[in-house]
């Protein structure tokens, strides 16, 4: 790790982490600021804390930002000013959005935000769209679709594909504006918006998925998750059919506040929005017919981030960034990972054709696990596997992971949790890279020369580990019993090999595009 920040991390504020960059969200619900390390194509959060000022409760009525809700935006912003300042983060970005945009004391309201010293940002409409739904490119590389970003004061929609923007609208369709549009009747708020949608020329079939942005749509993922009793708990990247999206949103539009607040995870506050954020998305499910829903925990914040990213720092693989960082941190670099997906690269299971980058991130997993307690590694790998917030990862991906570490473990008994992911194959697949890490790391205590001296690989239906005579005296019980393992997962016969020195000839390590390197 370079010497910078080397004193905040001896200081343990962050677990390791140094904390580089703020963003601070003046929203028309809620003042937002969030503290991000790691890596910066896949940022960390590090500290998110929030005040609920709404300041666009009144926006509607009056076309002013409430005294009030300035009173208590303008303390939130003053703490989270002294505490960038104590902490001495220079990388500071804040935005304000639809209820100062709209407000006639807006200008107003950001001189007062300046003399605490921060350059707030008044974002238009159209901004507001655009940098979300970077969040969502951010995100999900490659996606195309629609963005729904769901705020206090406004919904934006955005046009996505091939990493750029396209049509957008800002509608006044917010959390805080929805029950005066309601009324009485949860049907007339669906006719409302309905006919909000037609009138701003969003009322054609998308064909594709409809990407859900914001903390309120993420509430009604974690009812969803809930519901379906989910073996998983981050709703970011969670999915769901037409069809099931159309059961969701009427049963949570037809619910009412207090039921849906004894949903685990769901405050008060969500629960008191999900009602009319249901009738809203079925509007617009029936307006815009996507294929599917996907949650996104990505949004306004790391769009920002990611939007002022160099083009190369665009195109890296976010869960290979993400990992690598994560993994130095727990004692395993990613050159020592990719030293051992290269030796472990010809064990294969025949015909496997799968994602490398998946195997490699199983590896640094692994390694990383192996830094932790020895009665804890098996189950805290698996809950990073499973849990933990990796971006660009889906729910049999994930599956994959926990099985990889579980069989670095030596536990090749899955339970249900991963079982119900994804399929046996893709299972016994990732079991075998588990298994094949266990025989690496086990050899030669991964040291550079046995890496060197040795190799497995497939040869005439067998599984063969070759050594050369120098280091010979390393097979021993626990060298053939590994071996066996995972010989008898692959279906096949191994034996062992030993050949003169200098035999065996590595042109280079194992190379696996860019993996960035760890900040």
């Amino acid at each position: 790790m370079p010497l910078r920040g080397r004193k905040s991390d001896r200081e343990g504020k962050f677990s390791g982490h140094t904390a580089q960059r703020a963003i601070i969200d003046i929203g028309s619900n809620s003042v937002r600021m969030v503290l991000y390390g790691g890596s910066p194509r896949a940022p960390v959060t590090l500290l998110n804390e929030k005040v609920v000022a709404k300041l666009g409760r009144d926006i509607g009525k009056t076309g002013r930002l409430a005294d009030a809700a300035i009173d208590i935006a303008m303390r939130g912003l003053g703490r989270y000013a002294l505490i960038l300042d104590d902490l001495g983060i220079a990388d500071v970005e804040a935005v304000a959005t639809a209820a100062v945009r709209e407000a006639s004391n807006g200008a107003e309201f950001l001189e007062q935000v300046r003399a605490l010293g921060l350059k707030p940002r008044l974002l238009s409409g159209e901004e507001e769209a655009r940098v979300s739904a970077m969040g969502v490119i951010g995100a999900f590389p490659g996606a195309s679709g629609v963005v729904a970003d769901l705020g206090g004061g406004s919904l934006e929609l955005v046009h996505i594909a091939g990493g750029e923007c396209g049509a957008e609208a800002t509608l006044p369709l917010g959390t805080l504006r929805l029950p005066e549009l309601r009324g009485d009747k949860v049907p007339d708020l669906r006719k409302v918006a309905a006919q909000m949608l037609k009138s701003a020329g969003w009322d054609a079939p998308i064909g594709g998925p409809l990407y859900l942005v914001g903390g309120t749509w993420r509430a009604m993922a974690v009812y969803a998750m809930h519901a379906q009793a989910h073996p998983l708990s981050d709703p970011h990247g969670l999915e769901l059919s037409r069809e099931d999206a159309l059961k969701l949103a009427a049963q949570i539009a037809d619910s009412d506040s207090a039921t849906l607040r004894q949903t685990p995870r769901i405050s008060s506050q969500r629960s008191a929005t999900l009602p009319d954020a249901g009738a809203l998305l079925g509007a617009l499910l029936k307006r815009l017919e996507p294929d599917r829903i996907v949650f996104s925990s990505w949004g306004l914040r790391e769009g920002l981030l990611f939007d002022r990213l160099e083009p190369y720092a665009k195109g890296q693989d976010p869960l290979l960034a993400g990992m690598a960082v994560f993994a130095a941190q727990h004692g395993c670099p990613a050159t020592l990972a990719t030293r051992v997906a290269g030796w472990t690269v010809d064990a294969l299971p025949p015909g496997w054709q799968g994602s490398e980058r998946l195997r490699l991130a199983a590896t640094m997993l692994s390694l990383a696990s192996m830094q932790t307690e020895p009665n804890l590694r098996t189950a805290a790998a698996v809950d990073w596997a499973l849990h933990k917030r990796w971006i660009a990862l889906d729910a049999p991906d994930r599956a994959m992971l926990a099985a990889a570490v579980s069989a670095n473990g030596n536990s090749c008994d899955l339970p249900r949790r991963i079982t119900q992911l994804t399929t046996t194959e893709r299972l016994e697949v990732a079991i075998a890279w588990g298994l094949a890490i266990r025989l690496c790391r086990r050899l030669g205590a991964l040291s550079r020369r046995a890496f060197q001296a040795s190799n497995l690989a497939i040869e005439g239906g067998q599984l063969v580990l070759t050594l050369e005579q120098s280091h010979a005296s390393l097979v021993g019980p626990l060298t053939e019993k590994d071996l066996r393992l995972l010989a008898d997962r692959l279906g096949m016969d191994s034996r062992i090999e030993i050949v003169p020195n200098a035999t065996i000839v590595r042109i280079t390590d194992y190379a696996f595009g860019d993996i960035p390197a760890v900040a």
